[in-house]
């Protein structure tokens, strides 16, 4: 049986040449779902080819954003910055996400699948979670029929973060753990974080779910599982973590990126990437390492390189 790709409803995905986007949409056409992504880079190449239709975010018009999210049904966005660079900053990345609710209202989008945090919060102290925080409560105030998904630290193909750390164990003959290393974190895999979007994109149902892995981890515990599977001869040690940002800033001026940022690290520290609620993710981390040990780490995933060249 062949599917009529003009009667198919349309799906939306913000950020489909990124990276927890393009699983979306990998997930999206797999079950035959017609899919077009907005992007601030529509001149790269799409790695879906004609399966999906691209289209500029225009954030500086918005009559331009409702004519492009016309005619969809579910709008899946996972637009947000990891950090300000250059004119990006919190703020901006907080206006633009509001004006790109708005457009979907106006375009007649029924449902807004939204990519947060865990325990975002319009009151944290950092200005990441905040800036989830302000926009969950847009979302909610929508109107729209809603799903916001909440995950921790995403890993798998071509993630930064887990990549990184094996990258930097394998390269330097030292790793810093900012702190005791003792604040826990609860990896959950992309994959399975795009089967929770895509599922909750078919409900009608308004709700929040946290997307984690059935694995909670201390940092430290992390670093040495990842260290073992890896083989890495790093010396592991400890600094305050004032020390370990002012490090990895220097280190991220010779790969040229941003390695570590203030709310990151204090975000794991105060135990916010760890979920109260059971797990929702089935991909162990530690099982994904051992199978997967002879090829993470192996280069530097750049955050500047992927979102701002």
């Amino acid at each position: 049986m062949t599917v009529d790709i003009e009667t198919q409803e349309l799906n939306i995905v913000t950020g489909a040449f990124g990276y927890t986007g393009k699983y979306i949409t990998k997930r999206l056409l797999s079950i035959g779902k017609k899919v077009k992504t907005l992007t601030g880079h529509p001149n790269r190449p799409n790695p879906f080819g004609n399966q999906v239709s691209v289209a500029s975010f225009h954030f500086d018009n918005p009559a331009e954003l409702t004519r492009a999210l016309q005619g969809a049904t579910t709008l899946y966005n996972t637009y947000w910055v990891r950090f300000p660079y250059g004119q990006v900053t919190y703020d901006k990345a907080v206006a633009h996400t509001k004006i790109l609710i708005d457009a979907a209202k106006e375009a007649g989008v029924r449902r807004i699948v939204h990519i947060s945090i865990t325990n975002a919060s319009e009151g944290s102290p950092f200005p990441y979670f905040r800036g989830k925080g302000i926009l969950e409560k847009a979302v909610i105030h929508s109107n729209l029929s809603y799903a916001i998904i909440r995950p921790t630290v995403i890993f798998g193909h071509e993630d930064i973060l887990i990549n990184n750390i094996a990258w930097f164990l394998t390269k330097f003959p030292v790793f810093v753990i900012p702190g005791d290393g003792n604040y826990q974190l609860q990896p959950v895999f992309v994959e399975d974080v795009a089967g929770i979007a895509v599922n909750t994109g078919q409900s009608n149902d308004n709700m929040i779910v946290d997307a984690v892995g059935p694995e909670i981890f201390k940092y430290e515990e992390l670093i040495r599982l990842i260290a073992d599977r890896v083989q890495s001869k790093a010396k592991i040690i400890h600094l305050r973590p004032v020390l370990a940002l002012f490090l990895s800033k220097f280190i991220g001026y010779m790969v040229k990126d941003v390695v570590l940022t203030r709310d990151e690290v204090e975000g794991l520290i105060e135990n916010l990437l760890v979920s109260k609620n059971p797990p929702t993710g089935k991909t162990r981390l530690s099982d994904w390492l051992n199978q997967h040990a002879d090829t993470i780490g192996t280069q530097y995933a750049s955050e500047l390189n992927r979102h701002y060249r």
